[in-house]
């Protein structure tokens, strides 16, 4: 793979604030004439693309994208956590959008080779790493709906501070009645641009009602809980961990699929099942109710104190974050910086 040097590099950012800088270097690789053309792959200075007013993407949203981090330890280590498992899931997003699928060991090797090259932008205080953005688009110069014949796969990074920067404080979500996230069929299971696109009124309108995030329900009957934000959503009833099941309209989360795993493996009871809206409001008001969070690359494990639904709030156990939240956010923390024994092979030290 080549790699073409920068002529100055940037100094690096103390500001790490979610997504505003980015290293010196970026991965690219071009689709064209009917393949990938992995010859001429690259690693080179971070730039902005040049793209026609008429490109394909602007008008038609043929584009996904994948979010993990690599943290380095007091050790020194570069350290990835379960990176395969997003190459082979932004491969299940480019089939739902008829994007030429990509090799997955080499986007993977890629991924590595510019984190390498870039492991002295990872920030080191607690709780700080460096977000990883894979992305493809479609840069076919004409207006039509159809596939298009030339994409962009490209590869960015950006160091980012801690998620919970002034304290693990537990969230309040609003259930959304009217507007719908996804639906089976559709792209809810897939990570493409345009699901975050269509959720971004319903955000903002939950905001103006004084609530930090969205708890979706279902498109279908407008009862079954699916996703709250951009993350995966867990509720403990009665001791038991219930999170909604993989039908079709919710995202696969990495996260979520490793807090299932290592409940599991730790003796705790895990359904994956539909969680109406009523058992969740029922187990609220009868006390069985005893916490809620949401599981994401971002934030890792989002506590949840509350939720409003049909004009009435309601507390999640003592509105305070609860027993299993804080030891699935303890483990996998943990386990993704080194303090904590990996026994289940998903990290990846790469340095």
């Amino acid at each position: 793979m080549k790699i073409i040097k920068c002529k100055e590099l940037k100094d690096k950012h103390t500001d790490l604030k979610f997504g505003k800088n980015f290293t010196d270097y970026m991965f690219m690789m071009e689709y064209h004439d009917g393949a990938w053309d992995y010859e001429n792959a690259c690693i080179k200075p971070y730039e902005p693309f040049v793209l026609d007013p008429s490109t394909s993407v602007f008008h038609y949203g043929q584009a996904v994208f994948e979010g993990l981090k690599a943290y380095r330890n007091e050790a020194g280590e570069v350290r990835l956590f379960r990176p395969m498992e997003n190459m082979k899931r932004m491969l299940d997003s480019c089939w739902r959008v008829c994007i030429p699928q990509i090799d997955p060991q080499f986007a993977h090797d890629a991924l590595v080779e510019l984190v390498k090259l870039e492991k002295d932008w990872i920030p080191t205080a607690p709780g700080t790493s460096l977000y990883i953005r894979p992305f493809v688009i479609a840069v076919d110069r004409a207006l039509g709906v159809h596939a298009a014949k030339n994409y962009i796969f490209a590869i960015i990074l950006s160091p980012v501070g801690a998620y919970y920067a002034h304290g693990f404080a537990p969230v309040s979500l609003y259930v959304e009645e009217h507007y719908k996230r996804a639906c089976k069929g559709g792209t809810g299971h897939y990570k493409v641009a345009v699901n975050y696109a269509a959720s971004i009124l319903a955000s903002e309108e939950a905001e103006k009602r004084g609530y930090d995030q969205t708890l979706w329900l279902d498109a279908q009957e407008n009862k079954y809980m699916e996703e709250v934000g951009s993350m995966n959503i867990f509720f403990v009833i009665s001791g038991v961990v219930v999170t909604p099941m993989l039908a079709g309209s919710i995202l696969p989360g990495i996260t979520r699929k490793s807090t299932i795993e290592l409940l599991k493996a730790r003796g705790y009871t895990v359904e994956e099942r539909r969680v109406s809206v009523d058992e969740v409001v029922k187990a609220a008001e009868d006390g069985t109710l005893n916490e809620i969070f949401g599981t994401g690359t971002a934030a890792v494990v989002s506590p949840v104190g509350s939720f409003g639904y049909n004009g009435k709030d309601y507390t999640v156990g003592d509105g305070q974050m609860g027993k299993i939240t804080k030891y699935v956010y303890d483990e996998l923390t943990g386990i993704q910086t080194g303090v904590k024994p990996d026994e289940f092979g998903w990290v990846e030290r790469i340095v």
